[in-house]
């Protein structure tokens, strides 16, 4: 823990030590051919290796780039080293049985010990990478989070200033915009703000928990290997003092030598050389943007707080989550450490020591995921329990579930669409209750709890029912007095038909909706006019999606948007217009099973209009209003005769469409290539035939991409 942030310089270190394990092994190998050739051959091979040892005293000693130079000073290994040497030099006749003996007790131990711990040191080296990764992982996010944020400081910034240029009923929608951007700004601010106590926590954990015990670690395998040399050296001295006992004085004196350099002399000499003064890193603050001024504060208003109350209540879901497979991999680290420790000197067990270390960093690195998650989650709540209390107790959240809708559904949040290929969004398990992913966090806290399909249904129809009533215009007063008493109202006998197929938040049809002009204002004032709604409320909207908890008896409707000819066994021929029954939906061939008048039979799914929107009905005529023409039947009008069907008729019986996705953006080299973005979709035409290259189609067009770069859904 004294050299805090060195992980370069220790690993520099442990690896020359490493490497000096091969050097040393050679001497042994070399020794045990020259111990032939008598004293000249010994005394010329301790010279040479006098000299090598020169050349990387301070390396070995202190390290390549040491805060303060060891002049002749020499690490307690070096200096056991060269106690071996001299004695060496006095060895100088050693028979073919002491040659034998050093290739087989003294280098190929040494071999072995070099190799385990080289791919030691790679593991730790390999986890520093990682956690360095996380770290800057989390460094990352925080600027993404900051550079959104800034982006939607320029949002509201921009909806402000549309807000001034904006005149009568413009900017009312104007303003409506304004306030929704300051709403999603302030969302974004508070992302960024825990953003920021995340990633300094982060910060925090890899300087002062995760780097001190790696390089814990690593002093722990230098000072292994220096016992398990200090071992082979001794075995080696041993043999010698068998074969020779004229010189068992002298090798005594070696022994001697090699048990006084202890494990973490060298360690000692290292650190003090190498301490160097270190300061951590600032911790990140808030950083307002350029374009709008702001301060570190959480905003707490209540769109504010149903943002962070279920910010709250999905990071305490995940937390729960996490925290027993956390604590299931602690154990297991623990145990595997405990279990090192047992057979790490222990030269018998050498392969259950290798097997267990590489067990023991495996689990390290996914012990380390769960745990920066549950950092993560952590910090989250803590943070918003700080800024605004325990604001989940008591509340009745949604339980989401991941959803894809292959159909048209509106948002229950902001009755905008959810519809395509690509769309994602959640479903409440209990209430059926639909949104958007990027509404998910905006919805409140009002789940009814758990239904049954009835009560889901009837519990769509009723908001399906609330939003189009109050969506309906009644009137638009002349002049200022006349505002708080309405000239005009509607009549009690109105009675407003909704279908209810059509989705959230949409008034598909007004039936015998009837004006009148109040009897407070007969004879006075002056003549005011009842303003009709405007044209889309008498145009039919796309089709809905349809309730997923439906009756089974409820068949599914459509229409035929193009004639189709029959051309095969089991078709039917339907002409343009013709409403169906679909009795069996498209099941990836491209063709449905529909029902046409009394026919019965195939025709291609892209023919078909699921659930169309009901006729246009004519627009209500005001009292006072000199329009004798449909707005609605001239939109309508407008866009018949634009569609254009299909060139040629999907194929009956093709095989099941198989899609892609691109996980990696890709720009097209050539004309037979599709350039595409990550997250793009295709159809999957033929798949990689071993040279790389897969063929999609995209509106019609088939070329090729890298299949590599794809995934199949």
């Amino acid at each position: 823990t004294s050299l805090q942030d060195a992980f370069k310089p220790v690993n520099s270190w442990i690896s020359h030590g490493i490497g000096w394990l091969d050097e040393i092994q050679s001497f042994y190998r070399e020794r045990s051919l020259i111990e032939k050739e008598y004293s000249s051959k010994l005394n010329q091979l301790a010279k040479r290796y006098f000299e090598k040892k020169a050349k990387k005293s301070a390396a070995l000693s202190v390290g390549d780039s040491p805060q303060m130079t060891p002049g002749s000073l020499e690490s307690a290994s070096l200096v056991t080293w060269t106690s071996i040497l001299n004695s060496t030099e006095v060895l100088s006749k050693e028979h073919e049985t002491l040659s034998s003996e050093l290739l087989n007790q003294v280098a190929e131990p040494l071999k072995d010990i070099s190799t385990k711990y080289e791919d030691f040191r790679k593991r730790h080296e390999a986890l520093a990478v990682k956690l360095q990764q996380e770290r800057d992982s989390v460094y990352s996010d925080l600027k993404k989070a900051k550079e959104k944020y800034d982006m939607q400081c320029k949002e509201v910034e921009s909806a402000r200033v549309k807000v001034e240029k904006s005149y009568d009923a413009s900017k009312n929608k104007a303003e409506k915009a304004k306030q929704q951007e300051l709403l999603d700004m302030n969302n974004v601010k508070n992302t960024y703000l825990i953003a920021i106590n995340v990633t300094n926590r982060h910060k925090e954990k890899y300087f002062h928990e995760d780097m001190p015990e790696l390089l814990n670690s690593l002093q722990d395998l230098n000072e292994c290997r220096i016992t398990k040399i200090n071992n082979v050296w001794t075995r080696s001295a041993t043999l010698e003092v068998d074969c020779h006992r004229r010189c068992t004085e002298n090798l005594e004196t070696v022994i001697s030598e090699i048990k006084r350099n202890l494990p973490y002399l060298d360690s000692n000499m290292f650190v003090e050389h190498n301490i160097a003064q270190w300061n951590e890193p600032a911790n990140f603050e808030f950083e307002p943007s350029m374009v709008w001024h702001d301060t570190d504060d959480i905003v707490v208003d209540e769109p504010a707080q149903v943002f962070l109350r279920n910010m709250m209540t999905k990071g305490r879901r995940s937390l729960e989550e996490v925290k027993p497979d956390l604590e299931k991999k602690k154990k297991e680290v623990e145990g595997l450490r405990a279990r090192k420790e047992a057979v790490k000197f222990d030269d018998s067990q050498g392969q259950v020591d290798a097997d267990v270390t590489r067990a023991l960093f495996h689990s390290m690195e996914e012990f380390l995921v769960f745990d920066n998650k549950r950092t993560t989650y952590q910090v989250e709540i803590d943070t918003i329990l700080l800024a605004v209390g325990d604001i989940e107790r008591g509340a009745s959240t949604h339980k989401f579930k991941a959803a894809s809708f292959k159909i048209p559904t509106n948002c229950d949040y902001c009755q905008e669409r959810i519809w395509g290929m690509g769309s994602k969004g959640f479903t409440c398990r209990d209430c059926g209750y639909s949104c958007h992913a990027k509404c998910e966090m905006k919805v409140p806290a009002t789940c009814p709890g758990v239904l049954d399909k009835a009560a889901k249904k009837a519990l769509k129809e009723e908001k399906r029912a609330s939003i189009a009533i109050n969506s309906i215009p009644v009137e638009l007063g002349n002049g200022d007095e006349h505002k708080s008493t309405s000239g005009v109202s509607r009549s009690n006998t109105m009675t407003s038909t909704l279908s209810s197929s059509h989705s959230s938040g949409t008034l598909k049809s007004v039936v015998g909706s009837k004006l009148t002009k109040s009897n407070s204002t007969a004879g006075t004032g002056p003549i005011r006019r009842v303003i009709a709604p405007p044209p889309e409320n008498y145009v039919a909207a796309p089709p809905p999606e349809p309730i997923h908890e439906m009756f089974a008896e409820e068949a599914v409707k459509g229409k035929m948007s193009y004639a189709y000819s029959a051309v095969g066994e089991g078709e039917i021929t339907v002409e343009a217009g013709k409403d169906l029954m679909i009795l069996e939906s498209d099941d990836g061939s491209g063709w449905i099973k529909v029902k046409a008048g009394f026919r019965v039979g195939l025709v291609p799914a892209s023919y078909v209009e699921t659930n169309p929107a009901s006729s246009i009905p004519e627009r209500p005529m005001s009292a006072n209003s000199s329009s004798a023409v449909s707005i609605a039947h001239s939109i309508a009008s407008s866009t018949i005769g634009k569609k254009k069907g299909p060139a040629v008729a999907p194929r009956r019986g093709a095989k099941k469409v198989k899609y892609v996705e691109a996980i990696y953006a890709y720009e097209a080299q050539t004309s037979a290539e599709f350039s595409m973005q990550e997250g793009d979709k295709f159809v999957l035409v033929k798949e990689d035939q071993g040279d790389g290259w897969a063929e999609v189609e995209l509106n019609g067009v088939t070329k090729s991409v890298p299949a590599n770069y794809i995934q199949i859904l």
